[in-house]
């Protein structure tokens, strides 16, 4: 249970302030949109090596980095432009 609203969460969720939205949101959800999926798989690939919540705390530039985590522009761009 957390500490500050009583709703059941895994224990993990106390590590970090980013964890419970994360929790709550979208950890154990499953991901039909393309969008989302590229998203998931980019931070997961990024995350090797790093604690979740760096990956967490880094979301917006991994975002503007993919170009929103749009696939297709972010196929389209050369290597190197990646911001």
């Amino acid at each position: 249970m957390s500490q500050t609203d009583n709703l059941p969460r895994c224990r993990w969720c106390d590590g970090a302030p980013e964890f419970p939205a994360y929790h709550d949101t979208e950890w154990g959800f499953p991901v039909a949109d393309d969008q989302r999926l590229f998203e998931k798989v980019c931070l997961e690939a990024f995350q090797s090596g790093l604690s979740w919540r760096t990956i967490l705390s880094k979301r917006e530039h991994f975002r503007r980095a993919f170009l929103g985590f749009d696939v297709d522009p972010a196929r389209q761009q050369e290597r190197g432009q990646l911001v």
